[in-house]
């Protein structure tokens, strides 16, 4: 069971990678972007770390407010809950 959710981590991190990469792509070509909604969404069901990750190497959306915000709050909550299933 660990192995099928270590699994799942990879690829939600992966296709969160992905998706912050082809929305950089889409902005410097000017076309229709990735909505922010979805980006975030990927980081809350577990794609945190490569959202980040993805902000530091393609330099993309690190300034960009509210979405820096929304994204440490959904750290923030995944913590709590961490923390929760710890206890």
């Amino acid at each position: 069971m660990l192995v099928y959710a270590i699994l799942a981590l990879l690829a939600v991190n992966l296709w969160t990678m992905l998706r912050f990469h082809q929305d950089k792509q889409r902005a410097i070509a000017g076309q229709r972007r990735i909505p922010e909604a979805d980006l975030l969404a990927l980081a809350f069901i577990g794609g945190t770390p490569a959202a980040f990750a993805a902000r530091h190497f393609f330099r993309h959306k690190t300034r960009k407010q509210p979405f820096s915000t929304w994204l440490w709050l959904i750290v923030m909550i995944q913590l709590g809950v961490a923390i929760g299933f710890a206890l």
